[in-house]
């Protein structure tokens, strides 16, 4: 039984972000500068118009063409550390899934000595961060409530996050504006996120009542999102989406992921696919796990005229196959929480490949 915990603040609704101003005055701190993290996607945006941006203050954009990397977060803090601006009064993080992870791995790293690789597992953290907001300008990825912050160890082929309660965001500002201008497949693969995270968590072994209740209220707002009459990026069907991806990351934080999230971080690790659309190519070979949940994730596509990229894995060469084996199945936790103790005897480099194969 776990003592769990959620994001302890969070402020939601149109023009939240206005309120940032005010949430960094109530902090407590001897520091008076701030330590932002955007999404390169906003560098000359006018979103930068909301933030109470001062002159002592830092700003770092962060690029999302690919996964946040140990090395990369390293690199922040050593410039952190060589400015003498590693006390910050706050880390800000706006952006999506790995802008908000980037925003909560330095937080942790400026605290515990060492090196981002070195936190990559269970509740490895063992002082708390940094204060931390969070500030999603995209919804699905859950990682503004979950209690991760996902990274690629590219030394040893690893996907894995720093699972911690002290990896949760301090206080979130939940602003459904912030994703207007979202590209329209994104914001289906990212809302997708939020849908899998869930299927996967309560087909699993590892789960309880207050996950599952997470986990079907976030299913039940990405259905009326994506298989409504409406458009799926109205102003309402931005807010459920929002509030999906929020209680999706609550429900992982009380469980685990299944099958489709390994296969996507073994593309991502060894093809360099992004985490979203990931998940989506990888959940498009799933019917033999996931029929029901797989013949609704195609129907949600067709409803909003997406199509998934396919063939991306179809025919490489067999030192790929072994590399994708190799970060797929060292994701035991979920693939446990799936199939059980004995996943590697389901799960045999044949029948991985065979999987791959599909995408």
């Amino acid at each position: 039984m776990n003592n769990s915990k959620n994001v302890l603040r969070y402020m939601f609704g149109s023009g939240a972000i206005s309120n940032l101003s005010t949430i960094l005055n109530n902090i407590e701190s001897d520091s008076e500068y701030v330590i932002y993290y955007i999404d390169e996607y906003f560098k000359n945006s006018s979103v930068l118009d909301f933030l109470p941006i001062k002159n002592i203050d830092e700003i770092f954009f962060v690029q999302t063409q690919s996964e946040p990397e140990t090395s990369n977060i390293d690199h922040f803090r050593d410039i952190l550390i060589s400015k003498n601006k590693n006390k910050p009064k706050a880390i800000i993080a706006i952006g999506g899934g790995c802008t908000l992870d980037t925003g909560k791995a330095i937080a942790n790293l400026l605290t515990n000595s060492g090196n981002a690789e070195d936190y990559q597992g269970w509740d490895l953290v063992k002082n708390p961060g940094i204060y931390k907001i969070g500030i999603p300008t995209i919804s699905g990825t859950g990682a503004e409530a979950s209690r991760t912050c996902v990274m690629i160890n590219p030394k040893n082929g690893l996907k894995l996050g720093m699972n911690s309660d002290f990896t949760i965001y301090d206080q979130l500002i939940l602003d459904p504006n912030l994703t207007k201008s979202v590209p329209r497949n994104q914001y289906f693969y990212t809302g997708m996120d939020t849908y899998l995270h869930c299927i996967e968590s309560l087909n699993g072994s590892y789960r309880n009542s207050i996950g599952d209740a997470f986990s079907h209220q976030a299913i039940s707002l990405c259905r009326e999102v994506f298989l409504s009459d409406d458009d799926m990026m109205s102003d309402k069907n931005r807010e459920k989406l929002m509030v999906a991806s929020y209680l999706g990351g609550c429900a992982i934080a009380n469980s685990f992921v299944g099958i489709v999230h390994p296969f996507s971080a073994g593309l991502s690790v060894v093809l360099g696919t992004h985490h979203c659309v990931g998940n989506c190519i990888a959940m498009n070979a799933m019917e033999e796990f996931y029929p029901q949940e797989f013949k609704e994730f195609i129907l949600m596509g067709k409803k909003q005229g997406i199509e998934i990229p396919q063939g991306i894995a179809t025919d490489l060469d067999e030192s790929f196959y072994k590399k994708l084996y190799d970060s797929t199945i060292i994701h035991e936790k979920p693939l446990s929480n799936a199939l059980g103790a004995n996943f590697k005897n389901i799960l045999t480099y044949e029948k991985v490949k065979e999987i791959f194969k599909k995408m």
